[in-house]
């Protein structure tokens, strides 16, 4: 356990991060650097100041508006520095003030960054997959010599899962492309297994497909096909003069936005599911 000044001190340095965090995600997927010029408004290109720039508290001190056009602010800005301040916390409360905890808190991150972008743009930038696998695999040099790997893989594991995660979710996505006649995994989603691949190693690799095709496969039988079909239905004036209603078509639901949470969640206990899973149906 940490004491409660590690603890929001974690939780305020991980919003101050989600902040960064969205800068990536609002200029990544349109090439532009992270770095200059200084945030602005989407809109009206007025610069933000410090004082309207504190994560969360600025959003809500400007009543969710631009100081420059008074247009609204997306509450994705407040939103998403609340939830990188709980993982950062959360990574601090699980592993204490170690090496170990602050991979998971940036791991998680760039997990989320990427959920975000793909859910948003239905792409995942080179920015967050090269960054998060460089990261990925210095850090695990660094563990080494600190003796303290937590729940990463060490290098040559995290080499090797790298290459197992990309070429397994290549092969689904040359699958789904024959069988399916299009396209059916971007690159970006073989980059993300790469990034993934290394954190949590080849075994572990391999969970992280199955627990984020199982969350898809949910949230689109789930969500998306019957609200698409509901969209569909006739209402009661096509019925009346017996017009039929525009045929609703399915949209894509990106990979990414399933692959990222199930990372996260094997890299914090994917041993414990796995040595259930085989005490359960196994009997090892």
């Amino acid at each position: 356990m940490i004491d409660a000044f590690l603890g929001t001190l974690a939780f305020a340095l991980g919003a101050c991060v989600g902040s960064f965090l969205n800068v990536c995600i609002g200029r990544w997927p349109h090439n532009e650097s992270v770095v200059s010029p200084r945030s602005r408004c989407p809109r009206c290109a007025h610069e933000i100041a410090w004082y309207d720039n504190i994560p969360m508290v600025s959003w809500i001190l400007l009543r969710a508006k631009c100081r420059g056009c008074a247009l609204p602010i997306s509450a994705q800005y407040p939103i998403v520095e609340l939830v990188v301040g709980i993982l950062w916390l959360l990574a601090a409360v699980h592993y204490g003030a170690t090496f170990a905890a602050l991979r998971v808190a940036i791991f998680a991150t760039i997990m989320l960054g990427i959920a975000v972008t793909d859910a948003k743009h239905y792409l995942i930038p080179d920015g967050f997959t090269v960054s998060g696998l460089v990261f990925v695999m210095v850090t695990s040099m660094v563990a080494v010599f600190r003796g303290e790997p937590g729940p990463f893989a060490e290098p040559y594991d995290a080499l090797v899962g790298a290459c197992a995660g990309a070429g397994a979710v290549a092969i689904v996505g040359w699958l789904g492309e024959v069988v399916l006649k299009k396209e059916a995994m971007g690159f970006g989603d073989v980059t993300l297994m790469a990034v993934v691949g290394a954190a949590v190693g080849p075994t572990r690799s391999l969970l992280v497909l199955f627990i984020g095709a199982a969350l898809g496969a949910f949230a689109f039988i789930g969500v998306v096909y019957p609200v698409v079909k509901l969209r569909g239905a006739p209402r009661g004036d096509q019925i009346d003069l017996g017009l039929e209603a525009p045929r609703a078509e399915l949209p894509e639901v990106p990979f990414g936005v399933f692959l990222a949470p199930a990372a996260i969640l094997v890299l914090v206990w994917g041993e414990t599911l796995i040595a259930w899973y085989s005490s359960q149906f196994l009997g090892v």
